[in-house]
């Protein structure tokens, strides 16, 4: 009877850890990591959304890499799951063709693959999301929760629209006032189609790779339409068609979403929302999320950490959206009565991020550094990001505050 009860309790134990592990897999299925959605991707990154993908990279990890932000850490807001896509590794080009019609003189369809034939840029950009630092609104608005890591500073390599257009003997038409990009809709996935003005044309990258490497298919390979100084959103991933219209396109994605509020009739400076109410959004009292807005970030020190004093090397980094150089990054440790200003890395105009740093004097104990960058437009940052409140809380831009000890 004693070992009859030993058999029974060990079954029963193993059991129960069958149980667990299979209750452990279980819980894993409902909540994957990062790396677990996407093949490569570091498994660090926050999973916000799983379907469709949305990873945000977690602050320490982008400020770990300054200089340019590796395919392992980008973040990933998809709109769309294209089956097969979730991976690093680079889309093939064979097989992929490219529309190019609407308002042009020339209507083609061109393969991928030719593509490798023309002439190639680069271009170094930040590609953030207009969605970035959305939680720091309140009271919280719709949308993914991001932090502030909903952006990195890459380098696309590809053909220049214009290029190709000029080497298929087309170009748009004088009614062609937008460019509207539509992605692949392979594999029965939804409809995803941008705008922009036609003046993003001059830039625009029918991108390939990024940062040396065949573009990720997770990030739009094989082909990525990229407008530099634009939003993600506007750089639709897997293209397969580019229209000339004159007037925006109608899909959701371009109302009433990825737009903010503005006075009627213009695409002047927003009509300040208040904080809570909704809006009844309409092509003539909003304007798209098209260009990114002055920014900067504190990588070091970071948030809670304790650094050696008392001199203090503070440092990050600024951007716009390349029309201008940014000018000045000014720091602040006493809640902005004063500013001291910040040594930029370079000037000139620049879609990638420019990197600055300061030294200061700091007593031991606990401080607050602000963060606040100038273009040449006389374009800041504003104090308290609240001032652009919108319920689906795009474009923030507000000053940066990091808390940290000097030991």
């Amino acid at each position: 009877m004693e070992k009859l009860n030993r058999r029974t309790t060990l079954k029963l134990m193993g059991l129960g850890a069958a149980f667990l592990a299979a209750g452990g897999r279980g819980f894993a299925q409902q909540a994957p990591s990062a790396d677990q959605l996407v093949k490569g991707k570091d498994a660090k990154l926050l999973v916000l959304s799983q379907r469709p993908i949305v990873l945000e990279t977690p602050f320490d990890l982008l400020a770990s890499q300054p200089e340019r932000t590796p395919k392992e850490l980008l973040y990933v807001r998809n709109n769309v799951d294209l089956p097969g896509y979730n991976t690093v590794e680079g889309a093939g080009l064979e097989g992929w063709t490219l529309e190019v019609g609407g308002l042009v003189d020339k209507p083609f369809t061109v393969e991928a693959k030719e593509l490798l034939a023309l002439p190639q840029h680069e271009v170094t950009m930040v590609l953030q999301c207009s969605g970035n630092g959305r939680s720091l609104y309140q009271p919280r608005t719709s949308g993914n929760p991001w932090g502030r890591g909903g952006v990195g500073n890459v380098t696309f390599r590809g053909v220049r629209l214009m290029d190709l257009l000029a080497a298929k003997g087309a170009k748009p038409t004088e009614k062609a006032l937008f460019i509207t990009a539509h992605a692949s809709r392979q594999g029965n996935a939804a409809e995803f189609v941008r705008s922009v003005p036609i003046q993003a044309l001059e830039n625009a990258l029918l991108a390939l790779a990024m940062n040396g490497e065949p573009l990720p298919a997770v990030h739009g390979g094989p082909v990525r339409l990229v407008f530099p100084g634009y939003f993600g959103v506007n750089n639709v991933k897997w293209v397969v068609k580019v229209e000339f219209a004159e007037a925006e396109n109608t899909t959701a994605e371009q109302m009433p979403r990825y737009r903010v509020p503005t006075i009627p009739n213009t695409h002047l400076p927003f009509l300040p929302q208040e904080p809570g109410s909704r809006y009844p959004y309409s092509f003539t009292n909003s304007r798209p999320n098209w260009l990114v807005n002055v920014n900067s970030f504190v990588f070091a020190p970071l948030e809670g950490q304790t650094v050696e004093g008392p001199y203090v090397r503070v440092e990050g980094v600024a951007f716009n959206d390349g029309i201008v150089p940014i000018v000045s990054v000014e720091v602040s440790t006493n809640g902005g009565r004063t500013w001291h200003q910040a040594a930029l890395e370079r000037t000139g105009k620049s879609y990638g991020w420019v990197r600055w740093r300061t030294t200061l004097y700091l007593r031991p104990g606990e401080h607050e550094v602000m963060a606040r960058a100038w273009d040449a437009a006389g374009r800041s940052q504003p104090l308290d990001g609240n001032l652009a409140w919108n319920e689906r809380g795009y474009e923030y831009n507000g000053v940066m505050r990091v808390r940290f000890t000097v030991a």
